[in-house]
């Protein structure tokens, strides 16, 4: 069992920056991908950013790219996020999500994650 816990979040005006932290406890998650996803007010959640457990394949959807970037210290079971030139737009709950399989295959669905933080807040205001 995996138990990820987020942090950073806060309020920030449009074109801030902020970083979003993801510690692992329970097992190590060095050989595992992990994922960012949020939702919206009103929204479904989304998929944001994934890392392979090696650090070397990043995926982003394409609302984030060249903005955000994800990055992981497998030593410190930690994976992050750093939003840059943010927008209103970005406002939602910011979700961890790690992968319960050694070296696995990477994902951007939801179900392609078996383990979740509890989320952390990002409000941007224009």
């Amino acid at each position: 069992q995996v138990q990820l816990v987020e942090s950073g979040g806060g309020l920030v005006q449009a074109g801030g920056s902020l970083r979003l932290s993801c510690a692992a406890s329970g097992r190590t998650v060095s050989v595992c991908n992990m994922g960012w996803f949020r939702q919206g007010p009103g929204k479904e959640r989304e998929f944001v950013a994934s890392i392979s457990w090696n650090g070397i394949t990043r995926y982003y959807a394409d609302s984030v790219k060249g903005r955000f970037t994800i990055s992981r210290d497998n030593a410190k079971n930690t994976v992050y996020l750093q939003m840059t030139s943010l927008k209103p737009e970005d406002t939602a709950v910011y979700y961890c999500a790690a992968d319960r399989r050694d070296y696995g295959r990477m994902g951007r669905e939801s179900n392609d994650y078996d383990y979740w933080g509890q989320g952390t807040q990002v409000t941007v205001s224009s």
